[in-house]
């Protein structure tokens, strides 16, 4: 059985020892000297800012009931919630921040084992980086999928559906009226998008890696299974503390290419694939676009859910979730890794209810929704590093393409100029957004799905090739070539491009270059003048300083741990404080 790292705080006569006992019994805990009471902290992102995350406030005491009844003593922590709605420029500005919040909670406070309530995009990978970094037993609790509203009797998908009728209304096929009408409908309950975005891809990848119980990530939210899940995540915290299952005997090589596999079988979110490589990398992992790339090789779309297919997550979760994917998959998930149950990953597969509506929402690998892999790396003279492309959410006939450059430097001058009625622009062209990346802004928001042009879209034409180095939303579509690296803000080739340079793609090639001799874009960067920062101090300043590269993980440098001693946690003096 596993020493307490709590006991520090509370065995022993003196006075810092009582102080502590003492603290804990006036917060509503109990523990006694000498006592083996594991400390469970519980960290809760919820906020009326984050409508995603709101469903994690009544989870928090079924946690403790469960951390309770099996013998220890659970403490509740807010941390900060990053709501993708609201914060600006990007909640993925905040991501690092969370992930220190959440380590530093842990390593100063007299804590065994956590559970991390999440449920928003950013704050899964960010709170799961945290606990990575303080290796402490770590489970994590999703908050679930919001319902789905319903527009003219067809039910809604979140994010996916709003994209589409915006450009329904840009187009002119509906009108204003239509387009509010639409607005009143679309706010329907508390949870996380009802598609595979990035909130429902991370929570996959986070059950996939072994941080979450089986079938927990894709439960809906405020229903009777969430609270149960909690329960059951609390009593088995405590026992991960007596088998001291921290997260370096979780997180592996494997586990992260049975994550990616996952993902890959859902076509879920390309913003995952930076948050693998950041997840991977606080454990001293490379695991870049690349890595998730090759680990999809041969991995179908077997998910029927939006945007790469058609359904919504709770058909996924009524068909089994994720433990019905892994039956699916079969061999394609290696078997060595294991989870916080103790097992293995391939362990908790099971068969696809097939007795519901629902059969259908997980096919298998031999009659798949698309045969993938859905989310490919590529790289060339515009990419040196790395770009993805969601390819299973894009037009194949655009997988291979050479057309001119229409260059965009920034948000502002990209929404004015697309909504531009006398724009020159044809479908060849090929749309390009520069300065959007980890260090421009900063955060790289989700502004790569760049909009289709006004006057192309009023002839009809639904896609077209469109290259950033920012992200787009996991619920958005098309052939969108993101996370160009290295990016515009730091001198890359995409800061480089002018409107009439010749771009080629190649989807299947893993191909994205720019035609212009080294000679010329030698001069180009010889003119090139580095952005200035309107930050002068504070946390933006300092990420601008510090951010990785998006093919990277887009992490902060003095956060990776890429030796055993970067990983070694360093606990406080415990004494008088």
């Amino acid at each position: 059985m596993t020493a307490l790292r709590s006991s520090a705080w509370f065995d022993g006569d003196d006075e810092v020892a009582l102080a502590h006992r003492v603290a804990v019994r006036m917060g509503g805990g109990e523990i006694e000297q000498g006592e083996r009471r594991p400390i469970v902290a519980v960290i809760d992102t919820s906020s009326d800012a984050n409508p995603c995350n709101l469903p994690l406030r009544e989870l928090a005491e079924h946690v403790r009931r469960g951390v309770t009844d099996a013998g220890g003593t659970a403490m509740v922590m807010p941390a900060m919630s990053l709501g993708e709605d609201l914060m600006k420029p990007s909640a993925m500005l905040y991501r690092n921040l969370l992930s220190m919040e959440v380590e530093e909670l842990l390593r100063a406070n007299p804590i065994d084992g956590v559970v991390l309530l999440t449920n928003c995009d950013k704050t899964t990978p960010g709170a799961l980086m945290g606990a990575i970094s303080s290796d402490l037993p770590t489970i994590q609790i999703i908050g679930g999928n919001r319902p789905a509203p319903v527009f003219d009797g067809r039910e809604l998908g979140t994010g996916t559906d709003l994209w589409r009728e915006m450009d329904r209304y840009r187009s002119g096929e509906i009108d204003r009226t239509e387009w509010r009408r639409f607005e009143a409908c679309y706010a329907c309950g508390t949870g996380s998008c009802n598609t595979a975005g990035t909130a429902s891809s991370m929570a996959m990848i986070v059950e996939a890696l072994g941080f979450a119980l089986p079938g927990a990530s894709t439960v809906q939210a405020g229903q009777g299974p969430s609270r149960d899940v909690s329960y059951e995540t609390g009593r088995r915290i405590v026992a991960m503390i007596d088998e001291g299952l921290t997260p370096s005997r979780i997180l592996s090589e494997a586990s992260l290419r049975n994550a990616a596999r996952i993902l890959q079988s859902v076509g879920g979110s390309t913003n995952a694939v930076i948050h693998l490589a950041a997840i991977a990398g606080r454990a001293g992992i490379v695991f870049g676009p690349e890595q998730v790339a090759a680990a999809g090789a041969g991995v179908p779309v077997i998910a029927d859910v939006q945007p790469s297919g058609a359904g919504l997550m709770r058909e996924l979760d009524r068909a089994g979730g994720v433990p019905s994917l892994v039956f699916e998959l079969g061999d394609l998930i290696e078997p060595e890794p294991v989870t916080c149950t103790g097992k293995s990953l391939r362990a908790s597969g099971r068969a696809p209810l097939a007795a519901n509506e629902s059969s259908a929402a997980i096919r298998t690998v031999s009659d798949p929704i698309v045969a993938g892999p859905a989310i490919r790396a590529v790289s060339g003279t515009l990419a040196p590093g790395s770009a993805v492309i969601k390819a299973a959410a894009s037009d194949p006939r655009l997988w291979r393409h050479r057309g001119p450059a229409l260059v965009f430097h920034g948000y502002d001058e990209m929404r004015e100029r697309t909504q531009d009625l006398d724009l020159d622009v044809t479908a060849d062209h090929v749309l390009v957004l520069s300065g959007c990346g980890p260090v421009g802004v900063p955060g790289m928001p989700e502004w790569g799905m760049i909009p289709i042009p006004k006057r192309l879209l009023q002839q009809g034409v639904t896609d077209m090739v469109r290259i950033s180095d920012a992200r787009m939303s996991g619920t958005s579509f098309g052939t969108v070539f993101l996370h160009v690296s290295p990016e515009g803000a730091v001198g890359g080739p995409i800061a480089l491009v002018r409107d009439g340079d010749m771009i080629s793609v190649d989807v299947e090639a893993g191909s994205i270059e720019l035609e212009v001799s080294p000679e010329e874009l030698d001069r180009r960067r010889g003119e090139w003048v580095p952005p200035v920062s309107a930050h002068l101090r504070g946390w933006p300043l300092l990420y601008q300083q510090h951010v990785e590269q998006a093919d990277r993980g887009a992490d902060l440098d003095f956060l990776t741990a890429p030796t055993a001693a970067h990983r070694r946690r360093v606990d406080p003096v415990v004494g008088r404080s």
